[in-house]
């Protein structure tokens, strides 16, 4: 950690704003953006590579989640990244089960919290002890993860922890499927099933001028087209509370989407306005 530490003090001494863009590694475009807004918003750059196992619970993918260490520390040299910080398990929690942890809070059981109980907990103790070993001026996220971005923004308010968070929007393929290192678990016909999670914001978005009811309606429609998915949530949230929003509701929403497609869990989400 020390390390880590002096590298970014050294960057400082030299008059630069810091960036720090937190993954799990198995990088793809959308991560190598995150990376790009950080190198254009600061001066040096600093990505962790690290997959938390307070994140995951009992049967989650921890051990079968995809670890590709050599190509991502390539890419992030080619993005010119400043610093990579991939610490071990045993390095970030050196004294085995942690004692103390950052809670959620009511939002982090909704959602995904309520699919993965602890999950957020596991989220927010990891990126608390990550903004402490780093400490950068700017934290970038991407927008896919919207309950994520939440409850990091919520705690950086509720803890007066010194920097800004910067989102950016979701990087999808050309199809419309959100990136996400899960999508390698996908074979050819689990790829295309998966896109009943963007058409679903899709018809969401469409329907948004006739009210919550009928956007509810006309994105749950779009899992009808696919077989082999399986709808684990579909709400409309309050973007400044993420609680869902009452029928009725006017104004600026989130959609938020989980499913499963086999083995492999997905989300994502879309903004949207109703009328």
């Amino acid at each position: 950690m020390g390390g880590v530490r002096d590298a970014v003090a050294a960057l400082r001494a030299a008059g630069c704003t810091v960036a720090f863009v937190p993954t799990m590694g198995a990088l793809h475009e959308g991560h190598l953006t995150l990376v790009r807004r950080a190198r254009a918003i600061a001066d040096a750059v600093v990505v962790s590579i690290f997959v938390n196992p307070l994140q995951f619970g009992a049967g989650e993918d921890l051990d079968r989640y995809p670890r590709t260490l050599d190509s991502d520390l390539g890419a992030l040299a080619r993005e010119g990244a400043d610093l990579v910080f991939a610490p071990t398990a045993d390095e970030m929690y050196p004294y085995g089960a942690v004692e103390t942890n950052v809670t959620a809070g009511h939002v982090g059981t909704l959602y995904e919290g309520a699919s993965r109980p602890g999950h957020f907990d596991g989220m927010l103790t990891v990126v608390a002890k990550l903004f402490h070993i780093v400490r950068p001026d700017i934290a970038v996220f991407g927008q896919k993860d919207a309950q994520q971005v939440f409850l990091v923004r919520r705690m950086v308010a509720d803890l007066n922890v010194p920097l800004a968070i910067e989102i950016v929007p979701t990087v999808r393929e050309p199809d419309g499927l959100a990136m996400s290192s899960r999508n390698r678990y996908l074979d050819a016909d689990g790829r295309r099933t998966a896109l009943a999670l963007s058409e679903a914001l899709a018809a969401a978005g469409a329907a948004a001028g006739d009210g919550l009811d009928e956007v509810l309606a006309e994105a749950a429609g779009a899992f009808g087209d696919h077989d082999g998915i399986e709808l684990d949530y579909l709400v409309v949230v309050d973007p400044t509370t993420f609680l869902p929003v009452d029928d009725g509701a006017t104004g600026r929403a989130t959609v938020l989407v989980a499913a499963r497609v086999g083995g492999t869990r997905l989300i994502d989400n879309a903004d949207i306005e109703l009328g």
